[in-house]
């Protein structure tokens, strides 16, 4: 399952990095190889300074070892090894009227002394952050997950939407990331889920990522937008960056099994503003944005 998962997100970042080099029509994708001392490593390929993309990554790794110690507290173990691949990707555009985007899709397998496997599990999921809300962006984002939720079941949509709310909540601001999306974790072997089916979840949601994204970057690029507006957009972004760093379990498990730096932070966007007790302005769209983050809705049934 581990290679056959490897194989799948080496092909998947070469389609994703192909469809947003057409989409941005200017930048390309360098990429750099890296190995890991404890063993493994991966492919991570960054965008920078293009015509939509003021930076993003689209980022594959597989990595194995021993579990430090600090991950066997977390999990109860005791002289485990581990396996962890996945893809992870964000996009920080240009303009204020597209919204930044993430994803991650990844696999995990924990061994004990002899090699047997003891736990595996798939993870993943996708979720918007939008600086100026444009409904029918967030229905579409979402309407696109739960199709390809449906294809495995009809209560997945629900399920992985309520955790990517809750998940991408920032605790100390009170206020959710951004619009949401998916997010599953631990999806293990059960009467009615087998690894074999999981996989073909994952793999339907890692394959609906462009056409989740793709149209409203296409629809939102050429808008024409202020410096305030770009100036919102800097704002929001510290919020970002403060989930990233404060609360991400990706994040944090990264920088707990000496992972690449620059791979782990390259989540990070290039330009970032903290104003003081920044207050947007009654009755504006960016209030607007803040209603909304505060109260997560249901984008597939809803008619704002």
């Amino acid at each position: 399952m581990k290679d056959k998962f490897y194989k799948y997100i080496q092909e998947l970042q070469d389609t994703i990095t192909a469809g947003l080099e057409l989409v941005d029509g200017k930048a390309k994708f360098q990429e750099d190889i890296w190995k890991r001392p404890e063993g493994g490593g991966g492919r991570t390929r960054v965008i920078e300074n293009g015509n939509v993309f003021e930076k993003g990554g689209v980022n594959i790794s597989g990595v194995h070892g021993e579990l430090p110690e600090s991950m066997q507290n977390y999990f109860g173990v005791k002289d485990a090894n581990f396996f962890a691949c996945g893809l992870s990707l964000v996009l920080h555009p240009k303009n204020p009227m597209v919204p930044t985007v993430h994803a991650n899709w990844r696999y995990f397998e924990m061994y004990d002394k002899d090699g047997n496997i003891v736990d595996q599990w798939f993870g993943g999921g996708q979720d918007l952050t939008p600086y100026y809300l444009f409904n029918e962006d967030a229905i579409h984002f979402h309407t696109t997950c739960k199709t390809a939720c449906d294809k495995h079941n009809p209560e997945f949509y629900k399920t992985y939407k309520d955790k990517c709310d809750t998940y991408f909540w920032n605790a100390h601001r009170d206020e959710a990331r951004g619009i949401g999306g998916l997010f599953f974790d631990y999806c293990k072997a059960t009467e009615n889920m087998n690894m074999e089916n999981w996989y073909d979840f994952t793999t339907e949601v890692g394959n609906s990522f462009l056409e989740s994204y793709v149209p409203i970057a296409e629809k939102r690029k050429d808008l024409d937008f202020t410096e305030a507006q770009k100036n919102w957009q800097e704002i929001r972004r510290g919020r970002y960056v403060e989930f990233n760093l404060v609360h991400d379990k990706g994040t944090l498990f990264g920088l707990k099994t000496n992972g690449r730096i620059e791979s782990i932070l390259m989540s990070l966007p290039p330009h970032v503003q903290w104003v003081y007790n920044h207050t947007p302005e009654a009755g504006s769209e960016e209030e607007k944005l803040i209603h909304i983050l505060q109260n997560p809705i249901d984008w597939v049934k809803t008619n704002i």
